[in-house]
């Protein structure tokens, strides 16, 4: 008799041992991640990443061929979230600073030596003429888009529109810190 160095029913045992330790190594893992994640601290915060841009905005400074506008004054509930200084397809240098405004929404400077329809075009989508304002003794033309609303002003070879969802109220408090 030839002998292959199995025992009768070994490999099905085997099989069923080796699902049941996959199981209990399965909810050894869940365990220790559950309780990991409970005693863990977590971020209470909103998931706002704010950015300090005055590294950015001395740069920006430096290279632009216009006077590069940014606020002062304004309370802490304005959050920067976004800041880049670039040029555009098109040569243009683009100056933008991103904020959460103190009611949640989102506000923007965009500034740019392209023409003011491109620029309107580009960071007020669908933006149509909604009258003018006056900011800190400035006139500024609001326009109304689809998501955005925006302020605009031309000065000398630069467009400069605050734009974003919050209201125009918002959009003004942050044209006028503009310096």
């Amino acid at each position: 008799m030839v002998h292959h160095g199995r025992v009768a029913g070994s490999s099905s045992m085997r099989g069923r041992q080796t699902v049941r330790d996959m199981i209990l190594s399965m909810l050894a893992v869940g365990f220790v991640g559950f309780f990991g994640y409970l005693f863990i601290p977590h971020s209470g915060g909103d998931g706002v990443h704010q950015v300090d841009y005055r590294v950015a905005l001395a740069s920006a400074k430096r290279a632009a061929p216009y006077p590069v506008l940014a606020p002062q004054g304004l309370s802490g509930h304005w959050r920067a979230t976004s800041v880049q200084y670039s040029k555009d397809s098109q040569g243009n240098a683009v100056w933008h600073l991103g904020f959460v405004t103190p009611s949640g929404k989102y506000a923007a400077v965009e500034q740019s030596d392209g023409s003011q329809n491109t620029v309107l075009a580009a960071v007020v989508p669908h933006g149509e003429p909604d009258g003018s304002a006056a900011v800190a003794g400035q006139d500024w033309q609001r326009y109304q888009g689809r998501p955005y609303r925006g302020l605009s002003r031309q000065t000398g070879s630069a467009t400069t529109v605050v734009t974003g969802s919050a209201s125009y109220d918002e959009l003004a408090q942050l044209a006028g810190a503009l310096k």
